[in-house]
């Protein structure tokens, strides 16, 4: 079966959490989320560069700039969404939710002040809410890319949020006031 890359997908990914919330497969083949700040591009492209035999063997998902930046730089296919501030953050913390990434590369800029930080946060937030891993530098990229695992399919534990999902079943909530 093809992706929206056209490339071969080496197994079945999941679109959701499974029903039981326990665990979700992740494939040989990952989906690597690439998000970096103005001031971190430079760096993130270095590093892309670097590493591109081996990126190129995944699917690549950017925001705005950074993705047409990369897809320019490593000649490969990247799934280009909206820039960071416009959104893009926001529509890879969906992807992160819906089981579509499997790791995210995020060099942000600690020192430099941004518009979108809620949006930069709560990105971070739902990449651990939903245990995905993260490296938000070079050293922690270099880890996590040289790892056996990203050569293996990996089983994700995925948290059990029924408690939270179920929180208001059997509760009467009240009908809201009118003016």
């Amino acid at each position: 079966m093809k992706n929206q890359s056209g490339l071969e997908e080496q197994t079945t990914f999941l679109l959701a959490p499974p029903e039981d919330g326990i665990v979700q497969e992740v494939a040989t083949r990952k989906r690597i989320a690439l998000v970096a700040h103005d001031n971190k591009k430079n760096d993130l492209l270095e590093w892309a560069r670097f590493n591109r035999d081996l990126l190129v063997q995944h699917e690549l998902y950017a925001t705005g700039t950074t993705g047409r930046l990369l897809g320019d730089e490593l000649q490969t296919p990247v799934v280009c969404l909206q820039s960071g501030p416009l959104g893009g953050d926001q529509q890879i913390g969906a992807r992160i939710a819906e089981g579509v990434i499997d790791l995210l590369i995020f060099f942000w800029d600690p020192l430099s002040p941004h518009p979108h930080d809620p949006d930069v946060k709560a990105l971070l937030r739902i990449a651990v809410v939903w245990n995905i891993p993260v490296a938000c530098d070079r050293a922690t990229a270099d880890y996590v890319i040289s790892s056996q695992l990203m050569n293996e399919p990996y089983e994700r534990i995925l948290p059990d949020y029924a408690s939270h999902i179920d929180r208001l079943d059997g509760i009467e909530l009240h009908e809201p006031v009118r003016l």
